[in-house]
């Protein structure tokens, strides 16, 4: 706030000398705050720490920090997004099936639970009065999770905010399977995955949530989730031991819930970094300049589904078009033929090194020799246009294995016989927005370290608690048009005219520019100077 008048001072002094200097601009040089120059003033300045060097943890933790405050403090007029009490950070487990995983705590007094983010199924579920599930003490899971970190197991008694979801209620939907109006209302959910399944019964209690503000008020939000009582595949042993959260757009996720009570607007976003670290942020609409393409809709049951126009591998370009889901839940892109074979077999034929024959250990096809020294530079580039128009880059669209004497390159595309689904590591390098109200999936080239607070659509959550998350209210309802933010955002950014005509300043504005400028000596006097430097974006 200090840091902030000062800067107000000097404006008003530089303005008035402007003023009486006949045309003259007075320009101010402006460094990064963990730029060269600055660190060699905090050194030579005593008791003042030099910045962190670039690359390092601490560098990256403080500059995540500052973004956080200053989002927090130009988002202090308007309702502020949502992020789990742990934050928003989310992190890929390779050994637990390439998932993105995030701390979430539920109950009274809360337990926390390192669960899987699915955006292909609409259930959250945490292992509960097991009857099947992972073991919470595998040597592998503590092996891939946090040393300090031990699985639970949910206890609805061991929660005073806990109460049983009943037959009768409307998120039920197997009340076929009741016994009576009033019994415990069960759950079965199939996912793709071979005979992966999770079944028990619903139960209500608190899920502990923050605001993403500079203040970071925490908010209890009740939400419906399954209690977990047996799991079968892969949630044994690869993927997801801990639990599962889905974020798809039926009733019974999350962001639907938060949404209908009014916390957030129906909208959330995910950022999957190229090292593996993301993020994800409750009523985040993205940007302005962000790439979108519209949701093919499903009534009855709606998904993240787009539909792709054409591919480009390398120098060729096919033109197919076909639908794909989105999905952070599945690791790796399905395709089904014909597109699979001809993306396939056009990226094969631009590979300069020697394929290697099948593993049947690698579920990729197309596999090739790396040398220690090859140039990634020359293996061919994936993108895909959107409906729309949209261009999305994919920027992984390999995976490296690495052998007991080698290096091996796949392009990490699986052939499907069903469906069509963008995993995760095409997703890499990306903020995805998933916008439920404007029924939009928006992406910008992204790094999950950094926040953008200049041009974030304000997140206000919607006023009708009753509008259903597939058919939300859309713009309409947030103070201002896309065009008036647009110019805003542009009058906050740009620089100061370079006109040589000012006005003349009247003796009562001089006189105030005289009171500021000894309440800024007398500032400095009791503080020191202060240097104030801007984040770069």
């Amino acid at each position: 706030m200090l840091a902030s008048f000062l800067v107000l001072v000097v404006s008003f002094i530089s303005l008035w000398e402007c003023s009486q200097c006949h045309g003259h601009v007075y320009t101010f040089t402006m460094h990064h705050r963990h730029s060269e120059p600055v660190r060699k003033w905090s050194h030579a300045a005593a008791g003042i720490p030099a910045p962190p060097q670039k690359g390092t943890v601490e560098y990256y933790a403080e500059l995540a920090d500052h973004d956080r405050f200053l989002r927090g403090r130009k988002l202090s007029q308007i309702d502020a997004g949502l992020a789990f009490s742990d934050g928003n950070s989310t992190f890929r487990i390779s050994s637990l099936g390439f998932l993105h995983y995030t701390t979430v705590e539920i109950g009274t007094p809360g337990v926390k639970f390192m669960v899987a983010l699915d955006t292909g199924s609409d259930l959250f579920w945490v292992p509960c009065d097991c009857t099947r599930c992972a073991a919470t003490d595998s040597a592998a899971f503590a092996s891939a999770f946090a040393s300090d970190f031990d699985l639970q197991v949910y206890n609805p008694n061991g929660s005073s905010t806990s109460k049983k979801v009943t037959c009768n209620n409307s998120l039920c939907t197997h009340r076929s399977q009741c016994p009576g109006t009033f019994s415990n209302c069960p759950y079965m959910v199939s996912y793709v995955s071979a005979e992966t399944s999770t079944s028990g019964i619903l139960v209500e209690d608190v899920l502990h949530l923050t605001k993403e503000d500079n203040h970071h008020d925490l908010v209890e939000a009740n939400v419906i989730f399954g209690c977990g009582q047996t799991q079968s595949g892969s949630f044994l042993d690869v993927a997801a031991p801990n639990g599962l959260f889905g974020l798809g757009m039926e009733k019974i996720s999350v962001p639907s819930m938060l949404s209908r009570e009014g916390f957030i607007a129906d909208s959330f976003s995910m950022c999957f970094g190229r090292d593996g670290i993301g993020r994800i942020s409750f009523g985040d609409k993205g940007s302005f300049d962000q790439d979108e393409t519209p949701f093919n809709l499903n009534p009855s049951h709606p998904t993240y589904n787009i539909t792709v126009t054409q591919v480009r591998v390398g120098t060729t370009l096919i033109d197919v078009e076909f639908t794909v889901l989105f999905d952070s839940g599945t690791s790796f892109t399905y395709l089904v033929d014909p597109i699979y074979t001809r993306l396939t077999e056009s990226f094969h034929s631009q590979v300069q090194d020697r394929r290697r024959p099948s593993d049947s250990r690698i579920p990729f096809e197309y596999c090739y020799d790396m040398s220690p020294d090859a140039n990634t530079s020359l293996i061919p580039s994936v993108s895909v246009t959107m409906g729309g128009g949209s261009h999305f880059a994919v920027y992984d669209p390999i995976i490296i294995i690495s052998t007991q004497s080698e290096l091996v390159y796949c392009l990490a595309v699986v052939k499907s016989s069903e469906l069509n689904i963008i995993g995760q590591n095409f997703m890499t390098g990306y903020r995805v927005v998933f916008d439920r109200e404007k029924l939009v999936l928006g992406w910008k080239k992204f790094d999950c370290y950094d926040i953008e607070g200049d041009n974030v659509i304000p997140v206000r959550p919607h006023p009708h608690a009753d509008v259903p998350p597939a058919v939300a209210a859309g713009l309409s309802n947030y103070p201002a048009t896309d065009s008036t933010r647009k110019s805003k955002y542009n009058s906050e950014r740009s620089t100061a005219p370079r006109s040589s005509h000012y006005s003349h300043t009247s003796l009562p504005t001089f006189l105030g520019f005289c009171v500021l400028f000894l309440l800024y000596l007398a500032l400095i006097h009791l503080y020191g100077p202060v240097v104030v430097f801007y984040p770069t974006y």
